[in-house]
């Protein structure tokens, strides 16, 4: 990798002075394209989200007898999308900004089986994994029903094998948990920063977690090193997976259906923006992709990032994705939302994406845990401080007039638009340690707000 001249860089794109800083920081991003013309840069096709929407379909009988939790909705991991409106007032109230159109939150925070966005992605790559296996030894066919995953024939198969990802937290929680219900051998890398409670839950399901003290990026290195040298090991790479990208954009034509469902309109009058908070960029990046193909032009995705782990922002507004880490520039990626403590963006997503992703954003840890504290207080929904990154994104939307005018979203738009806030990880977090985040909200609230 080439050296970077960081004062060079800083002279060429002066925003990158605010993330040295730790300012909250927003960029639009004005060299975005319409979706025909930026669909090449991706690689993948409608075809491909649905052969994955496929998978899921035929897999769903078995993970509705092994999960019992998915069995109400007949085996399908889905998440509800809710109207927030005691929200809606006090971000209206606490940033004197009036938000236009209507404030809904999508509740990937309460997946089945692991509580997390990562269970679309995560899930979806184990089963397709396990389903190409059994196929190959001809234990499977795709006519077949998929329950008989669940004998101890198939489990003592998949015994023969093993699965390495490393994970600051959740996608190692949806892997591991997947993995070893399925039979398995896995092991979860896991960097620093990950919370114990994640560590047990996965040892409890019989997964092998491996720590460290180093950050994310130490973790998935270590892991693709196991897999290197085991031909029977099979290694998740979120920084590089279109298996994983794709099991996340099934997200798209299914809220597509909930907001049918729903009469929520998104047209070139009803615009519709989606806030998603960003760690290495698999998860955001493969719903956006999703949600570009299920909504065309009408959808304005919007990234969200902790000040102290900008790589997202830092990787495509400098054009060097996964060249460049914040670390380069003296940012010690330690936040609070561990799910998005990463210091290196994927370069396949930031490369895929970069011309489909409207804007990115920074907010501090201590603005994610006070919009924790309102959640909790207001709407009764209890999320992790990650979850919360997306819940500024409409006062960045309608704060900046430039960007609204160059996409040609007027009053009238923006008076019918949809704000949908992807709310990616808390449904599993115990009772102790969400009141840790609450004491922490409550101190943050008790502070002079900002």
């Amino acid at each position: 990798m080439t050296a970077i001249n960081i004062a060079q860089l800083i002279q060429q794109y002066p925003q990158l002075k605010q993330l040295i800083e730790l300012q909250e920081t927003c960029w639009f991003n004005p060299n975005i394209t319409p979706l025909k013309d930026a669909l090449p840069y991706v690689g993948l096709s409608a075809q491909d989200i649905q052969d994955a929407s496929n998978r899921l379909a035929r897999f769903a009988p078995y993970l509705a007898e092994v999960f019992p939790e998915t069995a109400a909705n007949h085996g399908i991991i889905e998440s509800d999308v809710v109207e927030i409106p005691a929200m809606k007032s006090r971000l209206e109230s606490h940033y004197q900004q009036p938000i236009t159109g209507n404030l809904r939150l999508k509740k990937d925070s309460h997946l089945p089986i692991s509580g997390s966005i990562k269970a679309r992605g995560g899930i979806y790559e184990v089963l397709s994994h396990a389903e190409q296996l059994a196929i190959t030894a001809g234990l499977l066919s795709k006519t077949d029903d998929y329950r008989k995953l669940a004998s101890t024939r198939f489990r003592e198969f998949f015994a023969q094998y093993s699965i390495a990802v490393g994970s600051t937290g959740n996608l190692g929680m949806s892997i591991g948990i997947m993995s070893a219900k399925l039979g398995f051998s896995v092991s979860v890398h896991m960097s620093a920063d990950a919370r114990q409670w994640k560590k047990d839950t996965l040892r409890k399901h019989g997964v092998n977690v491996v720590e460290y003290q180093q950050d994310y990026g130490v973790a998935v290195e270590q892991g693709r090193q196991e897999a290197a040298n085991d031909p029977h090991c099979f290694f998740i790479d979120d920084e590089n997976s279109q298996t994983l990208f794709l099991g996340y954009a099934v997200a798209g034509e299914r809220l597509k259906r909930q907001f049918a469902q729903q009469g929520i309109k998104v047209d070139e009058d009803h615009p519709l923006f989606v806030y998603l908070p960003c760690g290495v960029g698999g998860g955001p990046g493969g719903v956006a992709f999703g949600l570009k193909m299920a909504f065309g032009d009408h959808v304005h995705c919007i990234f969200a990032e902790p000040t102290h782990s900008p790589c997202m922002l830092l990787g495509v507004h400098t054009g060097l994705h996964d060249q460049i880490s914040v670390q380069d520039l003296g940012i010690d990626n330690l936040t609070a939302a561990d799910g998005l403590a990463v210091g290196r963006a994927s370069g396949f997503v930031g490369r895929a994406m970069e011309r489909l992703i409207d804007g990115y954003y920074t907010l501090s840890d201590e603005r994610m845990y006070r919009h924790l504290g309102d959640m909790s207080e207001l709407e009764g929904i209890l999320l992790e401080p990650s979850a919360l990154a997306g819940i500024i994104g409409p006062i960045q939307v309608l704060n900046n007039a430039e960007y609204r005018q160059r996409c040609a979203l007027d009053e009238s738009k923006m008076a019918n638009a949809t704000h949908l806030v992807w709310a990616t990880g808390g449904g599993m977090v115990p009772k102790s340690e969400m009141a840790s985040y609450l004491a922490k909200a409550k101190q943050e609230n008790t502070q002079q707000p900002s």
